[in-house]
């Protein structure tokens, strides 16, 4: 399967332009009735693959998590998961961190991909939310733009640009073969390529924006989340500090013992899941 090279150019159409026909709604209809079993799993893997054979390199709009997404599942994970399976994409993580959005709480979407936590933390923040949804790679940070504008919420501010140890410019790894692995840090793949985007800190990003305080955080940045953390826990002022983190877990690939910096700041651990550390404070 390949995946489209101008999908940039399906942006300005409205959404429903691609809304699934059978069979295809069919099998969307299937992999989501699906229970979070083994077997069901590689069912869904399997009727997975026959769809995206069938879909000719065009997006996908749907419905999914509450929230209506334009898709191109090829060659990113994270699209794949929430187009034919969004009941199996970090659930434990979603309900912890719905359970927080409350009136005018502040989400911080590092790593954000094409928008899937900020929508879903959006669908579930009322209006006075702030939301800032964090993501460097071009192509992809056009298909979050996309997303934002096909919902109604008015209250997520996408942001291009990576979060790193220090501001000013750096390379980025993007892994053509899932562009949910693409990093600061040097992908192990053959389907790699860089470029250069523009870096600050986590910090500055919050001084920035005028942000007193942070409810929750997300980090997905795929063995970069200590470059963000480790300062940002030693040079910013406690009341900056999110009051719930979901980390994506990057154990072996972390230079610093990060569960247990977190924990020397007045963290607790609360929960390790499939692929996330969820710490509050």
């Amino acid at each position: 399967m390949t995946a489209p090279t101008n999908a940039r150019s399906y942006d300005a159409e409205p959404f429903g332009t691609f809304a699934p026909r059978p069979p295809l709604r069919s099998i969307i209809g299937m992999t989501r009735s699906l229970p979070e079993a083994w077997l069901a799993k590689r069912v869904a893997l399997a009727l997975r693959n026959i769809a995206l054979r069938s879909l000719d390199g065009k997006p996908v709009d749907v419905e999914t998590l509450g929230v209506r997404m334009r898709l191109v599942p090829y060659n990113n994970v994270c699209e794949k998961r929430v187009l034919f399976t969004p009941q199996y994409f970090d659930r434990q993580e979603r309900e912890i961190l719905a359970s927080r959005l409350k009136g005018d709480c502040t989400f911080i979407d590092i790593g954000a991909n094409v928008g899937a936590y900020s929508l879903f933390a959006a669908s579930r923040a009322g209006p006075r939310a702030r939301i800032i949804a964090i993501e460097p790679q071009p192509d992809i940070f056009e298909r979050l733009v996309t997303n934002i504008r096909f919902n109604p919420f008015g209250t997520i501010k996408a942001i291009a640009c990576a979060l790193a140890d220090k501001p000013g410019e750096l390379t980025l790894f993007l892994d053509y073969k899932n562009r949910g692995e693409s990093s600061v840090r040097i992908v192990g793949s053959d389907h790699a390529t860089t470029v250069r985007v523009p870096a600050m800190t986590l910090l500055d990003l919050l001084l920035e924006e005028g942000f007193e305080h942070v409810d929750a955080a997300k980090l997905d940045v795929e063995g970069a989340e200590d470059l963000i953390l480790e300062p940002f826990l030693q040079q910013a002022p406690e009341a900056l500090f999110p009051k719930l983190l979901i980390v994506e877990d990057g154990t072996g690939r972390w230079q610093t013992d990060l569960p247990k910096l977190l924990v020397e700041k007045g963290y607790r651990y609360v929960m390790r899941t499939r692929l996330n550390f969820v710490f509050e404070r």
